[in-house]
């Protein structure tokens, strides 16, 4: 389990409490969620943010890339 972190002086867009926002990384995607109002965000990488290759539907959706080794 990822070891999740809050954001200090972070304002929820939601329910505008500040300092209830806890940030943490799934598959290299960006998790943000707030401890009050259980608001989610969620950042995919920024490669697959750029791809010409996905709908702006689809890269919502991306929850991780599989990156052989």
């Amino acid at each position: 389990m990822a070891k999740k972190r809050f954001i200090a002086g972070a304002v929820c867009p939601e329910c505008k409490k500040q300092d209830t926002l806890r940030w943490w990384q799934e598959n290299d995607v960006e998790m943000v969620e707030c401890v009050e109002c259980h608001h989610t965000d969620r950042r995919v990488p920024q490669s697959v943010a750029e791809s010409e290759q996905l709908s702006p539907q689809t890269k919502q959706q991306v929850i991780g890339i599989f990156k052989p080794e």
